[in-house]
C-alpha cells in the first residue's frame, strides 16, 4: 500500500524525546512501596507506560485495593521534577536530528503540562517545539486517538499525513486508531532496543540516525552528528 507523504511529525515526549521512563518508574515504585505494594521496573513498563498519571494511580488503587492519600499524585510529581533537574537527559541523538527535520513537528504526550514543559526546558528541547499538546486537552487519553487527532487538527494536517513516533503500546494503538503512520522508537533506557509485538506490525528503530533512512524526504542532507 502506498502511504500519503508525511506533512507533520508528532513526537511522544517521555521515552521518545526525553529518557525519563526509568526515572519516573523508580519514583513511582518508591512511593507505592511506602503503601505496602512492591512493583518492578518491568511491571511498570508493561502496565503503565504511555498512560497519564491519574490513570496509573487509579489502576493501582483498583488492582491492589489500595487507598492512596490525596497527596499521592502531588508528592510523586514534586519528587519526579526534582529528579529531572539532576538526571533527565534528551534521548541520544535527538538534539542533532531535530535541526535537520524540514517539515512541521509537535509533541503529543500523556504527561501533565507542567511536567512536559519542565522536561523540554531541562533538556533544551523546548527550542525545537513551539506546539505541545497534552492529554489534559481531550476527554480520553491514549490508547484512544483523541490526543493525536486534536494535535493534527490544531496543526491543520490530515491525520493520514501524520507520522507519530511512540514507545508505548497505548501510544501505538492511539496512532493507529487515528489513522496515522507510526514508528516504534526503542532507544530509551527502559526499552534497551527491544521492540514489542504490534498489530498490524509497526516498524521499529533504535537510534535517531535511522529515522532519516526510513523517511529521507523529511530531512536536510547535512551530515548527522554522532552523539557522545
Amino acid at each position: 500500500m502506498i502511504l500519503p507523504p508525511v506533512s507533520l511529525v508528532i513526537f511522544d515526549c517521555d521515552g521518545v524525546l526525553v529518557d525519563s521512563e526509568l526515572l519516573s518508574a523508580g519514583i513511582l515504585i518508591e512511593e507505592v512501596a511506602a503503601h505496602g505494594v512492591h512493583l518492578t521496573q518491568s511491571y511498570v513498563r508493561d502496565n503503565f507506560l504511555g498512560r497519564s498519571f491519574p490513570t496509573v494511580a487509579q489502576i493501582i488503587r483498583d488492582r491492589f485495593a489500595l487507598i492512596l492519600p490525596p497527596t499521592f499524585e502531588a508528592t510523586y510529581r514534586a519528587r519526579l521534577l526534582e529528579k529531572f533537574v539532576t538526571d533527565l537527559q534528551a534521548t541520544p541523538g535527538i538534539l542533532d536530528l531535530l535541526p535537520r527535520l524540514t517539515c512541521p513537528r509537535c509533541v503529543a504526550t500523556s504527561s501533565s503540562p507542567p511536567r512536559v514543559a519542565r522536561s523540554l526546558a531541562i533538556t533544551g528541547l523546548d527550542q525545537h517545539f513551539a506546539d505541545v499538546f497534552t492529554a489534559s486537552l481531550v476527554k480520553s487519553g491514549k490508547p484512544a486517538p483523541d490526543l493525536f487527532l486534536y494535535a493534527a487538527a490544531a496543526m491543520n494536517t490530515d491525520p493520514t499525513r501524520c507520522l507519530v513516533i511512540e514507545d508505548s503500546r497505548p501510544g501505538i494503538a492511539a496512532a493507529q486508531a487515528a489513522g496515522m503512520q507510526v514508528l516504534l522508537y526503542t532507544g530509551g533506557g527502559h526499552m534497551a532496543g527491544k521492540a514489542f509485538d504490534t498489530t498490524p506490525p509497526v516498524r521499529a528503530f533504535e537510534t535517531w540516525e535511522h529515522l532519516p533512512l526510513l523517511f529521507p524526504t523529511l530531512f536536510k542532507d547535512a551530515p548527522f552528528k554522532d552523539s557522545p
